[in-house]
């Protein structure tokens, strides 16, 4: 799975600050904390006739992620959502577009990883293109890939940050696999997610994830759970080994990227007959039901 490039974004405007510039002009300081080390968190958006999806919670976890970094000051929610609508504006955005907010710690006075050194207030980039849901909605397959996830004591998942160095070592074994994503275990050998996206398999009419020891608590996958339940469709939350995955009836994917995806192998095992399977097509129309009826209006 590669994502192409979209005409309609080659002139877009994104916004640094506040101040809104054409992509091939905009630009941060080399003095930048996302530059120094990677210290910055982020959030992915989507955009669904002119509301984004869940707001209040993807920016409650932007703001818990940069408290845990201990960030000394973060813009309000209605700063960051003023800067989106404008970015959206000024790209005349509906509908389809995804929206990568990062929120950096800000510039350095000179380099050096102590956030001492850091005295003018935080970064807020808001990029905003064009792009519908990334993977093939007929499936896609995955490999195990052999870097794991961090367990809490080491770098807690919970904190959505830009150190995303272990993602993309496991998404070049994919692409040397030929496979669209990788499974990604934790420390112990038990599947926490893949390099971009939870995991949900279903055996026996139940739903299954893996608990999120070692993976963000995802915003996608948190609704996929509540429509489940009021579906009257069972999920268990816990432990969950590869060779669970291997012998279930369905999996599929969930995330802001693609929604929710079949997948239809996972190292060369197919997975239920090959096709999306009937519970997942069924979560998959409730979810589209979801963002069709709610989000936050934006422009």
């Amino acid at each position: 799975m590669l994502q192409k490039f979209d005409e309609r974004n080659r002139d877009l405007i994104v916004s640094v600050n506040g101040h809104l510039v054409h992509r091939g002009q905009a630009a941060i300081s080399p003095f930048d904390s996302s530059v120094q080390g990677g210290d910055a968190v982020w959030e992915g958006l989507r955009l669904y006739q002119g509301k984004i999806f869940r707001l209040a919670e993807h920016l409650a976890r932007l703001r818990r992620s940069a408290a845990a970094l201990a960030f000394p000051a973060v813009p309000s929610d209605a700063e960051i959502t003023g800067q989106i609508s404008a970015t959206l504006r000024a790209n005349a955005m509906t509908d389809d577009v995804h929206i990568r907010l990062t929120l950096t710690r800000g510039v350095k006075i000179t380099s050096g990883m102590d956030p001492r050194l850091n005295t003018g207030g935080p970064t807020l980039i808001v990029l905003a293109e064009h792009k519908p849901p990334v993977y093939d909605a007929s499936g896609i397959t995955l490999i195990t890939a052999s870097v794991r996830r961090p367990p809490p004591d080491c770098l807690d998942p919970k904190i959505h940050h830009n150190n995303l160095l272990p993602s993309i070592l496991a998404k070049i074994e994919a692409n040397v696999a030929g496979a669209d994503d990788a499974v990604m275990l934790d420390q112990r050998g038990f599947v926490a997610e893949t390099n971009a996206t939870h995991l949900f398999l279903a055996a026996g009419g139940r739903l299954a994830t893996p608990a999120s020891t070692a993976c963000p608590e995802g915003i996608t996958r948190a609704a996929v759970l509540e429509l489940a339940g009021e579906a009257g469709i069972g999920c268990d939350v816990g432990d969950l080994s590869l060779t669970q995955f291997y012998a279930a009836d369905e999996v599929f994917v969930t995330g802001t990227m693609g929604g929710l995806t079949p997948v239809i192998a996972i190292d060369g095992r197919t997975i239920g007959g090959g096709s999306p399977g009937p519970l997942t097509g069924r979560l998959g129309a409730l979810f589209a039901g979801l963002t069709a009826r709610s989000g936050t209006p934006v422009v």
